[in-house]
């Protein structure tokens, strides 16, 4: 029997179109002879639509007329219920469709950004229960927020750039003494970003207080959290990914994302060449780093990921400061844009082998989930216990 595998992709996020691009060149390389993929496509408004129309590009470029070609469906927020349920059963005057129209297997969420890759959508799966591919809602939502992400790398002895960090409602009535803070603290240049955002959407540089606020208020627009990064300038940014969980994982060989900017733009991630999505970009692979620059960042990657407690496919971005060689993890995506097959094929796993493993590694964490306890079956209120307090 084939394993069932619901993709789940597009979403509420300023990454919507990014995710459909990666979600398309997996669902084209899974193994159709061990997998029957079922695609789940969120639209903008949070619709969730299955059909086979999903499967072509060039449909997207009119939503209404996919929406209208594509069945609504959603799943039960019910434990153990894998069922993807139509939303309209009524079918005509006569007939009732069948409200199920499939039951999963796995979920495999390929969503970029916010409501998708920051825990909240695999809040929904834990919830359920299915067997879902990547991380868990914890490592998600720490690995989606730059803060939280610093903080803890920090507290773990991985190097990370000088930063500050504020909210939007602070920035709006301490403007003077947020600015100044910066500027003592950091110094100029400086890079202002959104702290949940991936794909460099937000993301400004600034050289001196003008520049300063307009990258700020230009943030705000995306996220109520803000991060204020020290710039390297004279920096190579390095990519590593990293296949496994906490008991078993490995590092990939690195890319130099090739950049015409002071930082890599979303033009320039997804808008080169022929090709679609993170595989579009230009980048030199293996990059040309000496070994032993090389190992370290396979392991800083590697204990980033150990430490943030991931599981599935991540990429680890990093900056080399040129002048004094010190390297730092500049953030961790934790469903990298095309899955970062382009990095495992260079490392010697296929794409579809790539898929392959990421599945096995979400059913492995279903069963070690299932060997914890998390409730009992003792009814205290049969017990009379729990009762003080209540009126009658």
């Amino acid at each position: 029997m084939k394993t069932k595998v619901g993709v789940f992709f597009g979403g509420r996020s300023v990454e919507h179109e990014i995710s459909v691009i990666s979600a398309l060149q997996a669902i084209n390389a899974f193994d159709r002879t061990k997998y029957e993929v079922i695609p789940v496509y969120i639209t903008k408004q949070g619709k969730w639509l299955t059909g086979p129309s999903l499967l072509e590009i060039s449909n997207y470029k009119d939503l209404k007329t996919l929406e209208s070609k594509c069945e609504e469906v959603y799943m039960k927020p019910v434990y153990g219920d894998y069922k993807l349920y139509r939303s309209d059963t009524k079918g005509g005057l006569f007939s009732k469709k069948n409200p199920i129209i499939e039951e999963l297997h796995v979920a495999f969420p390929i969503l970029h950004g916010s409501h998708g890759e920051d825990g909240m959508f695999q809040g929904v799966l834990e919830t359920i229960g299915i067997p879902f591919v990547g991380c868990d809602t914890l490592s998600s939502a720490n690995g989606m927020d730059k803060i939280t992400m610093k903080m803890i790398l920090g507290e773990s002895g991985i190097p990370v750039v000088e930063y500050v960090w504020f909210t939007d409602r602070e920035w709006l009535s301490n403007r003077e003494k947020i600015d100044k803070k910066i500027e003592e603290d950091l110094g100029y240049p400086v890079i202002v970003k959104p702290a949940n955002l991936g794909s460099s959407v937000g993301i400004s540089k600034a050289t001196d207080r003008r520049s300063l606020d307009s990258a700020i208020e230009n943030a705000i627009r995306f996220s109520s959290r803000i991060i204020v990064e020290h710039m390297v300038e004279n920096m190579m940014e390095i990519n590593c990914s990293v296949l496994g969980d906490a008991d078993y994982r490995r590092s990939s060989v690195c890319e130099e994302p090739i950049k015409e900017k002071d930082f890599l733009t979303y033009d320039e991630k997804y808008g080169s060449g022929s090709k679609s999505g993170m595989q579009a970009s230009k980048k030199k692979i293996p990059a040309d780093l000496p070994e032993e620059t090389t190992k370290k960042i396979q392991e800083l990657a590697s204990e980033t990921f150990r430490v943030l407690a991931c599981n599935g496919v991540s990429r680890i971005d990093f900056m080399i400061d040129k002048d004094s060689g010190e390297i730092f993890v500049n953030e961790i995506n934790t469903i990298p844009g095309s899955l970062s097959f382009y990095l495992w094929d260079e490392t010697g796993i296929s794409f579809p082998e790539l898929l392959d493993q990421l599945i096995s590694l979400g059913l492995k964490r279903k069963r070690d989930t299932e060997r914890k306890t998390f409730s009992y079956d003792t009814n205290i209120f049969a017990m009379g216990g729990g009762l003080k307090g209540v009126k009658k």
